[in-house]
């Protein structure tokens, strides 16, 4: 590989979409790697393309960082990752994204009714919510689907 397939931090971001500071920070944190020249500059081989890809549709379906860095470590670091590691993966999403679709229904079914806020400032609140029972559950919207209220997602 010559240094002419090499990336700077600023090709990197403009085509990944990503800042500058991000990939400085899944740098850090091992998600990426890349190599420095003689002057101390950032340098990443084209393939960093395709894992921040996999980074950004993984944050997106809601996986933490973690699990981003658990999946990133199967693959081989002796060669660029091909398209069946990607699709072996991805496929571990299916279910998370059902899930996610059925926590969005539920949302938008619900959205006229109570959500367990405790704010008991609509009339239907002292229906669904009567003296604030959901209080006792938990903080936040707590008659919102897990899915959407998981505190490991933002």
């Amino acid at each position: 590989m010559g240094p002419d397939d090499l990336l700077t931090v600023g090709e990197v971001a403009h085509r990944s979409g990503f800042a500058t500071s991000a990939l400085r920070y899944y740098e850090r944190e091992t998600l990426i790697s890349a190599t420095r020249t003689a002057g101390g500059q950032r340098r990443y081989e084209r393939s960093v393309l395709r894992r921040l890809a996999f980074i950004r549709a993984a944050r997106n379906i809601g996986l933490s960082l973690e699990e981003v860095r658990e999946a990133l470590d199967t693959l081989p670091g002796s060669r660029t990752p091909t398209k069946a590691d990607w699709a072996r993966l991805s496929r571990a999403w299916s279910a998370r994204l059902d899930e996610q679709i059925r926590a969005l229904r539920a949302l938008r079914e619900g959205l006229d009714s109570c959500i367990g806020c405790g704010c008991l400032s609509l009339r239907r609140c002292a229906i669904s919510n009567p003296s604030d029972v959901a209080g006792t559950r938990g903080v936040g919207a707590v008659y919102l689907p897990r899915r959407l209220t998981d505190e490991q997602r933002h």
